[in-house]
């Protein structure tokens, strides 16, 4: 197997992939009608299942299409006419949400909540005790925005209580931080192949109580392509999606299960804590500051604020790295000037030290140390 250049991507997904990953695409062309891509398909919607649920209980629900996609899948799909949603808007995705169920027209409770700081348990419970016909609710378990990680237990023991049907975007949380559907009481939970899965772009999958989805099943479709229980009953009797999937970024998941079932997703995301601790010791060193404590720290992405120098840009910035083999990312929050550190993907803390040293450089060079 050639080894194929090594870029370290910094960025919150697409992540960095293992080369066995990569060449796990170069496969002979095959029709994905045959029984050989059916059963590839159903060990990946099985060992998805596997990692936060009992598949006699869960399946998942495969989509060609980002990450956005399956959580307007589920949006579109299992909220009745009569019914209606309380989505947490704290962050760039809970409010992605809300675009979601606006363009749909569904019936929505914005709970709007600080995207830096944890959830006021009480205040979101005053709201569901008050929340007359409440059906729903969506949440974001880990915000990519700051790297802030929302208390999806905590919310999932009021869902049961308050009777709501607990949606889930686990994104960027999903095969690193450990999720156990049923105890944390959820519905319905949304994830894709290029994040902490540590695949490739373009494969997303809602993971759904099996009860849930047969309670959909007359829900009149909002839409054609990403209507869920269509999907759902399709892939169960056939082992096929109803349209064409993305062949080869299939091949490329299995593989990418295969090396996560090997490492554990309680080992990944011990080697991302360690990632995580070395930046932010790194960053300490360097005088700069992140956003989110870290009692409330996902410890996968971390928001920098900005070096207060007037040489300092950005895009200048990602140049330097970007020439060097690392990518960064810009940051994403309207109150803070910062720059988006992920540690995700197929790299350690030796990758962030590396990290750590060219960003003293440049730092340097723009007379900030």
């Amino acid at each position: 197997m050639k080894n194929v250049q090594r870029n370290v991507l910094l960025n919150p997904g697409p992540a960095t992939t293992t080369d066995s990953v990569k060449w796990a695409q170069v496969v002979p062309d095959i029709c994905p009608r045959e029984k050989e891509f059916g059963d590839l398909m159903e060990f990946c919607a099985t060992e998805i299942t596997r990692f936060v649920g009992d598949p006699e209980h869960y399946a998942t629900v495969l989509f060609g299409g980002s990450g956005t996609a399956t959580v307007e899948a589920i949006l579109s799909s299992v909220i009745p006419e009569e019914g209606k949603i309380l989505i947490i808007d704290n962050g760039a995705y809970g409010k992605r949400m809300c675009q979601i169920t606006a363009v749909y027209k569904i019936n929505t409770v914005v709970f709007k909540s600080s995207s830096i700081q944890a959830l006021d348990m009480a205040a979101l419970e005053e709201v569901l005790n008050n929340g007359e016909g409440l059906t729903h609710l969506a949440m974001i378990h880990h915000e990519t925005t700051t790297g802030l990680l929302n208390d999806i237990t905590a919310v999932g023991k009021l869902c049961a209580q308050y009777k709501l049907s607990f949606i889930v975007d686990s994104m960027s949380g999903f095969a690193a931080i450990p999720v156990d559907m049923k105890a944390m009481n959820i519905d319905y939970l949304a994830a894709s192949s290029n994040k902490n899965i540590q695949g490739m772009a373009g494969i997303g999958f809602a993971i759904c109580a099996k009860t849930a989805l047969e309670n959909i099943k007359s829900i009149a479709p909002r839409n054609l392509y990403l209507n869920l229980y269509a999907q759902y009953v399709y892939f169960e009797k056939t082992h096929q999606t109803r349209f064409t999937p993305p062949v080869q970024t299939f091949y490329a998941l299995k593989q990418a299960i295969v090396e996560t079932k090997a490492e554990t997703i309680e080992k990944r995301f011990e080697r991302y804590s360690r990632s995580w601790e070395t930046l932010l010791e790194g960053v300490g060193a360097l005088g700069l500051e992140y956003l989110v404590d870290k009692e409330h720290h996902s410890r996968i992405i971390t928001s920098i604020i900005e070096p207060n120098t007037a040489k300092y840009d950005f895009d200048e910035m990602h140049d330097f790295f970007f020439e060097k083999g690392f990518t960064i990312y810009p940051g994403k929050i309207n109150n803070y000037n910062t720059f988006r550190i992920s540690n995700i993907g197929q790299i350690d803390h030796t990758d962030i030290t590396a990290f750590l040293e060219v960003l003293k450089t440049y730092l340097v060079e723009i007379d900030y140390l």
